[in-house]
């Protein structure tokens, strides 16, 4: 089988200066994973776990302190120029120049890749036809609306046609409207071929999109697999409840059931994982009455990305983290 990409024990530190000492912050420790040719794979995990850094790393932006990556068939610090040929970057803030036009941005773009004027003027169209951006080529970018802005970022990162696009938290900042319709254009894309790195902190976009995924917290691998293989390892379904009162007292009573197999506690939200929720709720309900806890609300689902990183790390991705600064 061919990889588009194979990383070995990559690790990246920075340091941080603070009240007079010099701090070491290690944002990627050591992962290992690697990319099938083809694919969309997700890379997921709260702002702040160094998916950034990683992916930075991958496409020549930041240098390697150890470990290797081999993108393309090239080693990234052996062959930087090379793997760029390769590759295609859109990053969280994009590059495209808001007071010219859709079309100029294209153009100029590609002819820094060294295409001739005619050849680029071919691919502008191609590209306008993919991305379903042909009416908006001659206005000005800064008319253009946040989903229309991300379709014109991922023309001007695959216009010199690359193997692999990185794409760094893609939808952020889009409605859900927005997001899924960039959804389809992502899959036409990997549909033409094109392997797919994405980076994203939400869940439902790695459920959707990704054929393969690892979830990342605190600069490290804590799960890997397809998002169908990743649930599984949650057997039944998930109980969410959150409480009123002493919910602590309230867990230590749940996680006592005999058709609990596992429970946990974030905040005043209780998650019990059973075998059968329909079953277990009317159970639950006539404790809560006996016991006298008041409930605010409850919810009952199959399991989640979220709960698998739950599972791991002992917290919420939903609730983790500030923006990512490495």
């Amino acid at each position: 089988m061919k990889y588009a990409v194979e990383v070995q024990d990559l690790k990246k530190s920075f340091s941080q200066q603070g009240k007079g000492k010099i701090k070491i912050i290690e944002a990627v420790c050591g992962v290992t994973f690697s990319v099938k040719q083809g694919e969309i794979f997700g890379f997921l995990g709260p702002n702040g776990a160094g998916k950034t850094t990683c992916q930075r790393m991958l496409t020549t932006l930041l240098p390697i302190d150890s470990g290797s990556a081999v993108i393309a068939g090239f080693d990234v610090e052996k062959n930087a120029h090379e793997v760029r040929k390769h590759i295609g970057y859109v990053s969280q803030l994009g590059g495209a120049d808001l007071s010219a036009t859709g079309r100029e941005n294209l153009i100029l773009t590609g002819r820094l890749y060294g295409f001739k004027r005619e050849d680029v003027e071919e691919k502008v169209n191609k590209l306008a036809n993919l991305l379903d951006l042909t009416e908006l080529l001659d206005r000005f970018v800064r008319t253009y609306s946040g989903g229309q802005k991300r379709r014109l970022e991922i023309a001007l990162g695959i216009i010199h046609d690359p193997d692999i696009l990185f794409m760094d938290e893609p939808t952020t900042g889009l409605d859900p409207q927005n997001r899924a319709n960039l959804w389809v254009q992502i899959r036409k894309l990997r549909e033409n071929g094109m392997t797919i790195f994405l980076t994203t902190h939400y869940l439902e976009e790695a459920d959707e999109l990704a054929d393969r995924l690892v979830i990342m917290d605190h600069g490290k691998i804590v799960a890997e697999g397809t998002p169908l293989a990743l649930k599984r390892q949650i057997s039944g379904d998930v109980i969410q409840m959150k409480l009123k009162g002493d919910g602590a007292a309230a867990h230590g009573i749940f996680e006592k059931l005999d058709f609990v197999n596992e429970s946990r506690m974030d905040d005043q939200t209780v998650c019990l994982y059973v075998n059968d929720g329909a079953k277990a709720l009317p159970l639950i309900f006539d404790l809560m009455k006996e016991q006298n806890i008041e409930l605010d609300t409850i919810s009952l689902s199959e399991p989640t990305l979220d709960d698998v990183f739950l599972k791991q790390t002992g917290r919420s991705l939903r609730d983790t983290g500030k923006e990512e600064s490495q």
